[in-house]
This record gives structure tokens, C-alpha cells and sequence, in this order.
């Protein structure tokens, strides 16, 4: 795993960002020399776990890069990380408009597929439109990233749009769905569980609204 830790006292650094470093940490040696790992149970099909440290010793060989910079080292590896949890929730939104677009279709009532409705068919195609736009700023952030290029703005971005995205097509899969929506066997309610989570995770829709008013539009810092 990789281990961001203090490596220069707070009080002895210009700015609480500085004097932090990264290691590449072996985790079954970790684990034998003073690291514990307690899962946690959650409600989506995700291994998270809590990590406990007690005087681990590591290697100097272990550090990445250089001593004190390694919190400008994990912006970037972030950065990629946001872009690629866009992506991801781009795919739930895809699978979510294609979901309730066929069901729509097949799903008669009163003699006519409910898809015909304006009230079903409205949802669908307003996710599916949304879904488009997370896409293309999914890959501006890309494009600048493997560039080489600042993209922190077009990834929080990318990301910000994504989940909001495929949370809102969740809810319009779940509610064109109706009932059946909570039945396992269509397999609505988990991805409806999963996809929540990208509200919160790895970063917050909030954090997301504070960088962009912070460092994009020159607001002052909220916290």
C-alpha cells in the first residue's frame, strides 16, 4: 500500500501540507510489525477497513519521491483517482438510463408501454442527457492528465458531474421500475445502493463545491 505520513513536525513547516512524505509499504510485513487492519461491514460491495498503527517501523528505501513532498504527490494521484470514480459512476449511469429505457418499453399498462408516457419517459432521457455531459468533461480531465497538465479543477469537476449524474439516474431507473425496482433479481437496488456512495466518496460533493469556489473562482477559503 501507499502510507502518507508525517515526516517533519507541524510546528516546523510553512504550511500543514508541507513536510509529509509517501512509502511504499509491504502490508503482510506491516501487518507483523505493528499495523492492524479491522474490516467494516458497509452496505455496498466495497472492503474497506480501518488501519491501526503502532510503532511500525519502515525502511528509508520505502520512500517515494522526496522527503516532505509527498502530499503534492498524492494531489496528483487524486486527480487520476477522481477522473477514474468519474468514469465509473458514468457506467452506472449508462447501465441505469439503459435499465429503465428497456423496461419502459416492455412494461404494459392499460393496454400501452409505460415508456409512451411523457412522466416516465421525461426522467429517462434527462439522466441520459446529463449522463452525455459528465462524460465529456470525464475526458477533458483525461485529456490535461495525460498531458501532464493542472487538471485539479476538471477532475473535481468530472467527478461532481458523474455522481451526481448516476444518482439521478438511479432514482429515475428505481421509480420507472416501481416496485420490481427493490426485487433482487433485477439487480436495480444494488447498483441503486452502490452508486450512492460517490456522493461522499473518495470526495465529497461538498469538498468538490468548496475547491471550485476556493481555487477556481477566487472565493475565500471556507474552513
Amino acid at each position: 500500500m501507499i502510507l502518507l505520513a508525517r515526516t517533519t513536525p507541524a510546528d516546523q513547516v510553512a504550511k500543514r501540507s508541507n513536510g509529509l512524505s509517501i512509502f511504499l509499504v509491504d502490508v503482510k510485513d506491516a501487518m507483523a510489525g505493528g499495523m492492524s487492519v479491522r474490516p467494516i461491514p458497509n452496505m455496498v460491495n466495497h472492503e474497506t477497513n480501518e488501519l491501526f498503527f503502532e510503532d511500525l517501523e519502515i525502511p528509508a528505501d520505502a520512500l517515494i519521491g522526496e522527503e516532505g513532498k509527498g502530499f503534492r504527490y498524492i494531489l496528483d494521484g487524486l486527480n487520476a483517482e477522481r477522473t477514474l470514480i468519474a468514469a465509473e459512476c458514468i457506467g452506472d449511469g449508462y447501465w441505469f438510463v439503459d435499465r429503465a429505457r428497456a423496461y419502459a418499453g416492455e412494461r404494459i399498462v392499460f393496454g400501452r408501454p409505460i415508456g409512451q408516457n411523457q412522466g416516465v419517459q421525461f426522467p429517462i432521457a434527462e439522466s441520459y442527457i446529463e449522463v452525455r455531459a459528465a462524460d465529456l468533461m470525464r475526458f477533458r480531465a483525461a485529456s490535461l492528465f495525460d498531458a501532464h497538465q493542472p487538471c485539479g479543477a476538471e477532475a473535481n469537476m468530472a467527478k461532481y458531474l458523474a455522481a451526481k449524474a448516476s444518482w439521478e439516474a438511479a432514482n429515475a431507473c428505481m421509480q420507472t421500475f416501481g416496485g420490481f425496482g427493490f426485487a433482487s433479481e433485477y439487480d436495480i437496488e444494488r447498483k441503486f445502493r452502490e452508486t450512492r456512495l460517490y456522493q461522499v466518496a473518495p470526495i465529497s460533493t461538498n469538498l468538490i463545491l468548496s475547491y471550485t469556489a476556493e481555487h477556481v473562482l477566487g472565493m475565500p477559503r471556507s474552513f
